[in-house]
């Protein structure tokens, strides 16, 4: 993807390796000193073309350029694995709030089971903490669901469609 296509996140940082059994990444940054991490807002690392919002829940920097952490949702040597090599990005100061543009880009788009069956319309995001939700209409009535990437089968920008795995009980 280009960097236009990232909108406006710049890359902070890469993961360098996983480190030890529950989660934690050693990570290098670029041109910013990790002692200037703001730790309230945002990092993104891509998924499937799509920046999903991720907290540092621990940061402890070793050098002037690396740190090893610990972020939202990462929670075992298996997802922490998944990520090494990925960039880690943030908000371009003054891009305003980013993360919520980069989602209302999927504002009208259909979402889809693995099956193909249309589960409804996008019409809106909540980011409620830790757990960043879509709200999906039907013709019957609207339905919030977790818009969470493990749930996220793929991505089809040209028909503008999400295929999803919805567990049962939840739609």
């Amino acid at each position: 993807m280009s960097e236009a296509g990232r909108q406006n996140l710049l890359k902070i940082a890469q993961v360098v390796k996983s480190n030890g059994t529950d989660g934690e990444m050693l990570i290098s940054f670029f041109d910013i000193d990790p002692q200037d991490v703001n730790l309230k807002e945002p990092v993104f690392v891509y998924y499937d073309g799509l920046p999903v919002p991720f907290f540092f829940d621990s940061f402890e920097p070793r050098n002037s350029t690396r740190a090893l952490v610990r972020i939202t949702g990462i929670t075992s040597l298996t997802d922490a694995e998944e990520i090494v090599g990925q960039g880690i990005y943030a908000e371009a100061p003054g891009s305003g709030d980013n993360a919520e543009d980069s989602l209302d880009d999927l504002i009208g788009w259909t979402v889809t089971d693995r099956n193909q069956k249309v589960l409804g319309t996008i019409t809106d995001f909540e980011d409620i903490p830790g757990n960043l939700c879509a709200y999906i209409a039907t013709p019957a009535e609207t339905k919030m669901i977790p818009f969470h990437e493990d749930l996220i089968l793929s991505v089809d920008k040209e028909a503008q469609i999400v295929v999803m795995d919805i567990p049962d009980g939840l739609l």
